[in-house]
């Protein structure tokens, strides 16, 4: 079954509408999605989870059925400030002002941004497939461009990428994460569907196109100053990364990460590509379960 015992939800926050899966009961967990992706990749976790934890699963501004502003010259609608602040606020509408949070690639970008702004919410954080932001792009050299190319092509000026993209959605989302992907066709088919159907939004699409142009120029602003005033993470960290993807080979992810927790960073990697939970969800399980326990 597809997330059994679940309710599916839409709330709304300051600026809109938030579309997310509610289930379980115990502490709090906020489980934040990634990029081409809906609260829909939790599925093989999620209902486990719900055994011990309050489990919330949203689609991120700009993704899935959540709330997608328009595009703006600043692209502040999208910065991560903005987006942490959503969870905050889809947390504090079911009465959990501190929690858990697990994550993956934009929604751990999220997730990071919101352990800095709001480091009485967040206990514990767990970050999949990433080092932070501001890292890659201070480290970016031919080898990241070739491999992270969608971060430098979503970012161009709108409507650009968005054009090209809602000219043929299906086949620009199967290449996509084909990438990323240890093997082919490992999405379950209900997930695909909600993936799939995102893709052919081009709101949606806009929407992911902005997230990235943020995180190439307000995002960078944000994380510059948090790192001048010594801002970091405060509470435990885990981190873990696919084995066969790219972030083990080029990054020390441990090293990295333990430059921006003041509090204990443990982790590894994962046999998977860049899509964990989906690709080696017993193994995210026993990580997450130990972890948030």
């Amino acid at each position: 079954m597809f997330f059994p015992d679940f309710s599916l939800e839409q709330i709304e926050v300051t600026d809109g509408p938030i579309k997310l899966r509610r289930g379980g009961s115990g502490p709090p967990l906020l489980l934040l999605h990634g990029n081409p992706q809906t609260h829909a990749m939790w599925h093989a976790v999620a209902p486990v989870l719900a055994r011990r934890f309050t489990v919330i699963c949203p689609d991120l501004r700009g993704y899935g059925q959540s709330l997608k502003p328009p595009a703006t010259s600043d692209h502040a609608p999208y910065a991560k400030k903005v987006m942490a602040k959503d969870m905050v606020e889809v947390m504090a509408h079911f009465g959990h002002t501190r929690f858990r949070v697990g994550s993956h690639d934009r929604g751990a970008r999220v997730a990071h941004r919101l352990a800095i702004d709001h480091p009485d919410r967040v206990e514990r954080l767990a970050v999949l497939d990433i080092v932070p932001t501001i890292e890659h792009f201070e480290r970016a050299d031919m080898k990241f461009a070739m491999g992270y190319y969608h971060w430098f092509w979503f970012a161009q000026p709108h409507p650009f990428p968005e054009t090209l993209i809602n000219g043929a959605p299906e086949a620009w989302f199967r290449a996509h994460t084909s990438r990323g992907a240890s093997s082919e066709d490992f999405f379950q088919p209900d997930a695909l569907a909600d993936y799939l159907q995102s893709a052919r939004n081009p709101d949606m699409i806009r929407g992911m196109c902005e997230d990235y142009r943020a995180a190439a120029t307000i995002d960078l602003e944000h994380d510059r100053e948090s790192r001048a005033a010594g801002a970091k993470i405060q509470c435990p960290l885990l981190v873990l990364w696919g084995s066969k993807g790219a972030i083990g080979r080029w990054y020390d992810p441990l090293s990295i990460w333990r430059q921006y927790c003041a509090a204990e960073v443990s982790g590894g990697s994962v046999n998977s590509g860049h899509y964990l939970a989906e690709e080696a969800p017993s193994e995210v399980l026993a990580h997450f379960e130990a972890f948030f326990a």
